[in-house]
């Protein structure tokens, strides 16, 4: 990134502080219209760190070739996307938690939302800026700490509980997203690699990053560094090639950042591996 005037940078850090609405997301609402997440009742609002011990990613088993992820469990028209791949595990999990109280951080849709950010390798976004839950539907927005200490959202995430029974856990199913969007590939299509990735951002000297994620890899299975953008709802687009199993649940996530952070806004969206 160049070096900007006080005017740029001011105008930058009114852009990220924007809390994102929902409207153009990248997961679909089950009712009534495609492309938007309720968020229901107004939730716990102000600035927040999740705290806790350290999450950990669950094991998980990888799809066979040629087999889609199981997904059943979750709201009709959602994917996987973190922390668990499959109801098989999300049913381990509940066993190990019911009898040894293992990673209660699954029951936690703030500590969930934070430790999705780190798994895409944002760890500087581990603040809690606002959070709304409606029965099993949560929307969590996640941030940087700004050195005047208030907390700008970087993304909104969407959750919902994923499986049933009394503790079923949180799962990332999206993002909502206004000023910076990922709309290419459809949210639960298919993907093939090399892949297209496009949406749109305002925004002022931009530099998107965007990389491919697939369960249980820890580390991206793809990536590409970076398409330059700005403007007013500004069309951007990449080429990413990656790798990853046929019907195997891939999060395909787009960055910006250095301005004030090294990521400061970011949007996701859910595929299969075609």
């Amino acid at each position: 990134m160049t070096h900007h005037s006080r005017t740029t940078a001011l105008f930058i850090i009114a852009v990220i502080t924007t809390v994102v609405a929902c409207g153009c997301g990248s997961t679909p609402a089950p009712a009534p219209a495609a492309g938007t997440s309720s968020a229901g009742s107004a939730g716990v609002s102000g600035s927040a760190t999740a705290t806790g011990p350290a999450p950990t990613t669950p094991a998980t088993t990888p799809a066979a070739p040629g087999t889609p992820a199981q997904t059943t469990g979750l709201p009709a028209g959602y994917l996987p996307l973190f922390p668990f791949a499959s109801l098989a595990d999300v049913r381990a999990w509940q066993a190990s938690y019911q009898s040894g109280g293992h990673q209660p951080w699954h029951r936690s849709q703030a500590l969930t939302a934070t430790a999705f950010a780190a798994f895409l390798g944002y760890t500087g976004v581990g603040q809690v800026a606002q959070s709304a839950v409606s029965g099993g539907d949560a929307h969590v927005a996640v941030g940087i700490k700004l050195p005047d200490g208030t907390i700008s959202t970087a993304a909104v995430i969407h959750l919902v509980l994923f499986g049933s029974g009394t503790h079923a856990p949180w799962e990332v199913v999206g993002t909502d997203d206004r000023t910076f969007t990922v709309d290419r590939p459809a949210y639960g299509g298919t993907a093939r690699s090399p892949v297209t990735v496009g949406g749109t951002i305002t925004g002022v000297d931009e530099s998107i990053r965007v990389t491919v994620h697939a369960l249980p890899a820890q580390e991206p299975v793809g990536a590409y560094c970076c398409q330059a953008a700005g403007g007013t709802r500004s069309p951007w687009s990449a080429s990413v090639t990656f790798l990853a199993t046929p019907g195997q649940v891939i999060t395909i996530a787009a960055a910006t950042g250095g301005h004030v952070a090294a990521v400061e806004r970011f949007a996701v969206t859910g595929t299969r591996a075609g």
